[in-house]
């Protein structure tokens, strides 16, 4: 169960907040709001040293490069220390470490993060969210697991490339699956159609 009944949704800004942050090896002090004028994916994870955590950390710092390249940051959060960070961090992949990352690890050793996005239990871990906040500080996309099965880091990438089309293209909509590339459709009744009839139209 999560302990704040306050309800983050998409298009309201996000809640911002000053941490320390382990990076390069070196705390840091890491606040969202410096991120302006960036897109930024918050991903938080339960807990250091356990078992689909590092999957997911890893797997978000090997296609960094990626996501960089979409004017894109990204910060990880959970309610371990600095100090935990800078162990896990230093501690290899293959033995349930996640060795040197392309972005920072931030503690939300008050829970106070985790609180007001609203993904704090009772147990007093962080559930899986995610949160792709764009360059105005808006949240575009949120999505929650449980704590037991990871999250797509492919899925993320394909939302965040479709949100910055639909921002840049504002006359048009994308469609379920969309890929940069393919069709999108125009958000008028009569030209929505020209979609449609391309996709169902034998």
């Amino acid at each position: 169960m999560v302990l704040n009944n306050n309800y983050i949704q998409v298009g309201c800004k996000a809640p911002n907040f000053s941490a320390i942050g382990v990076y390069e090896q070196e705390f840091k002090q890491i606040q969202l709001s410096d991120y302006l004028g960036q897109y930024v994916i918050l991903l938080f994870y339960p807990l250091n040293f356990t078992f689909v955590c590092p999957t997911e950390i890893t797997a978000f710092s090997d296609v960094y490069d990626e996501i960089k390249k979409l004017n894109t940051e990204v910060l990880a959060i959970s309610v371990d220390s600095e100090y935990c960070h800078l162990a896990w961090i230093q501690m290899d992949r293959d033995v349930g470490g996640v060795g040197d990352l392309n972005y920072p690890l931030v503690s939300d050793l008050n829970k106070n993060i985790s609180l007001s996005y609203n993904v704090l239990t009772e147990e007093g871990k962080s559930l899986r969210g995610l949160f792709i906040i764009d360059k105005e500080g808006l949240i575009q996309h949120s999505l929650i697991n449980n704590l037991d099965f990871g999250r797509s880091v492919s899925e993320t990438i394909r939302v965040l490339q479709a949100i910055q089309y639909v921002q840049s293209h504002p006359d048009e909509v994308c469609p379920a699956n969309w890929k940069p590339g393919e069709s999108t459709i125009i958000n008028k009744p009569i030209k929505s159609k020209d979609y449609f009839r391309s996709v169902y139209s034998e």
